[in-house]
């Protein structure tokens, strides 16, 4: 008998996106370690959010303008961004009920090419 050992550390990325706040699970939080704050982005036609880190460095030298940065909130285990009205509007396009206080898990990745962890709104993992 063979046995596959498992790790501790889940590998797959898992954003909950509730009413007011999208919450990364460990996996999805270890993008942004070292973020100062962050761009939110939301691709329409692929029903997709990026969240794209921004290191102290960019910040201070104003790579982005200051009205686009949102604050993350990083911890041991998660990492938090909140903009409710972005959230809204994510909902609507992912046709999704933030209601009653539910909450929906989406996978999520790492895209190379954005330099930005990407929700993908179609890949619906259920509520809470």
């Amino acid at each position: 008998m063979a046995f596959e050992w498992t790790s501790r550390k889940p590998n797959e990325g898992v954003a909950t996106i509730y009413e007011s706040n999208i919450t990364l699970n460990k996996s999805a939080s270890t993008h942004f370690e070292k973020a100062y704050s962050v761009l939110l982005g939301l691709d329409k036609e692929q029903k997709r959010i990026a969240i794209k880190p921004i290191t102290k460095q960019e910040h201070e030298r104003g790579t982005y303008p200051e009205e686009k940065k949102h604050k993350i909130t990083v911890r041991p285990s998660y990492a938090r961004v909140c903009n409710k009205k972005f959230i809204q509007e994510a909902m609507e396009i992912a046709d999704a009920d933030l209601s009653e206080n539910n909450a929906i898990k989406f996978k999520t990745m790492w895209s190379r090419e954005h330099q930005a962890l990407i929700v993908d709104l179609s890949a619906y993992k259920g509520e809470l």
